[in-house]
């Protein structure tokens, strides 16, 4: 059921399609405009970072600011990033041996092209997930719980996310997987996805919701990473809240309420960025520079520019 939402152009030619769906939301949760599927479950993958953070808040984690932030971070492994989630593992007394992360290069070619020239291999720290896994093990020293297996999904660490994620989205969990740092991973749709957006973005916002909105609003680099699109969308347009997941997954919360979510099905940024931002511009009526940069992206042949990549939303210009 999903539907064409973005277009590469090459020197005239139409070379791909990206199909995927997407919702937007009033404060209220009522259903503004939609195209494509937005009923049927998806793994949000990191998009469900702000629901596992409200419930590490809940369960008593302290981290405020940069470092809570990082907690619903999928940092581009700069060392800003590294430094706080040494901070957090020192607060909670352990080491980086402690995460049960996977091994991986940072996320940002930048960083990971610096990696490999001073000749480092993977690290558990520098997987984007650290800052996360360095809340979950502080959070289960607080509370005594367990360090080996709070990855386990009957873990009381995972049970208390999965409550945080039903009461947000509005939804029961249909699926459970394992994301790709090894964390159990719960399903829900683009609609209840959009719901915890607007709830944690919105007026309405629990005590524990703007907490961490606010933590991410104001160190939106360190929930993302310096040179990342989210980021500079959050940077560029007052009380946005913006989190990606893997395969082009897309949550953001405005400040009056309203909301977005998206998912691409072939699991292409390129294509998440043009629709989110013209979702924005178009669906949504944000006007900002940040925006209107993001809604095209430029292809090259031979160096130079020879087409673009933009949104081909159904009822969006």
């Amino acid at each position: 059921m999903s539907v064409p939402i973005a277009q590469l152009v090459r020197n005239g030619f139409v070379e791909g399609i990206h199909h995927g769906s997407a919702v937007v939301i009033n404060a209220d949760g009522q259903v503004e405009w939609s195209i494509g599927d937005i009923e049927s479950h998806i793994f949000p993958r990191s998009a469900n970072k702000l629901m596992q953070g409200l419930a590490m808040v809940r369960s008593g984690l302290p981290l405020k600011d940069r470092l809570l932030a990082l907690a619903c971070a999928s940092h581009s492994g700069e060392q800003i990033h590294i430094d706080a989630v040494h901070d957090i593992l020192n607060a909670a007394n352990l080491d980086v041996d402690s995460l049960q992360c996977p091994p991986d290069f940072p996320l940002d070619d930048v960083e990971k092209d610096s990696l490999l020239a001073a000749g480092l291999e993977k690290s558990r720290i520098h997987m984007n997930c650290s800052g996360k896994h360095a809340a979950m093990l502080f959070t289960c020293v607080l509370n005594g719980w367990d360090t080996a297996t709070y990855l386990e999904l009957d873990h009381p660490l995972q049970q208390a996310c999965r409550i945080a994620l039903e009461e947000c989205t509005g939804e029961a969990v249909q699926h459970i997987g394992i994301d790709g740092c090894g964390a159990p991973l719960m399903s829900t749709s683009l609609l209840g996805l959009a719901r915890s957006f607007s709830q944690f973005a919105g007026p309405q916002a629990s005590s524990e919701q703007r907490k961490i909105a606010d933590a991410i609003r104001q160190f939106p680099e360190y929930e993302s990473g310096t040179r990342r699109d989210d980021c500079l969308l959050m940077k560029g347009v007052p009380g946005l809240l913006a989190k990606i997941g893997a395969e082009a997954v897309y949550g953001i919360g405005l400040a009056d309420g309203r909301a977005l979510a998206l998912k691409i099905d072939d699991g292409a940024d390129r294509a998440r960025i043009v629709a989110g931002a013209t979702i924005l511009r178009d669906v949504m009526g944000l006007t900002a520079d940040v925006i209107e940069k993001q809604t095209s992206i430029e292809v090259l042949g031979g160096g130079k520019p020879v087409g673009s990549i933009t949104a081909t939303l159904s009822g969006v210009r």
